[in-house]
């Protein structure tokens, strides 16, 4: 029985999805949107999001805004992607309390019918 236990496996074991979850990530902030399975936008989803939260408060001063960004770049595996998170992806939603993302449904994948999705970050109008 599965009682209580969060997280999709998603076929691979920890080091793997780990490491899936993180270039997926890494490739959301690059790209601002990627097309992945349901099932992978929404196991990385709430990862995303804290990593943007985290950017927000290491901005407002909550936290220490160095010590943020080593745990970010840390995750990560890339400053540059970092630098991106804090300067344009963070202050972007310094008035939004969460949600920052929005997954789209696609449809079916021809080869396998894998149910496919849109993962994006969520913009305002007033932003863009």
């Amino acid at each position: 029985m599965r009682h209580q236990i969060a997280g999709q496996k998603l076929s691979r074991n920890a080091a793997q999805r780990k490491a899936l979850f993180r270039n997926q990530i890494r490739e959301l902030y690059i790209h601002e949107r990627i097309t992945t399975t349901q099932a992978k936008a929404r196991a990385m989803r709430g990862d995303a999001e804290k990593l943007i939260t985290k950017a927000k408060h290491g901005l407002a001063g909550k936290i220490d805004r160095v010590h943020a960004q080593r745990q970010v770049v840390a995750y990560l595996n890339d400053k540059a992607v970092a630098k991106k998170l804090f300067d344009d992806i963070a202050p972007r939603y310094e008035e939004r309390n969460g949600g920052y993302t929005r997954i789209v449904k696609l449809g079916k994948r021809f080869g396998d019918a894998a149910e496919m999705a849109v993962i994006e970050l969520v913009t305002d109008g007033s932003n863009e």
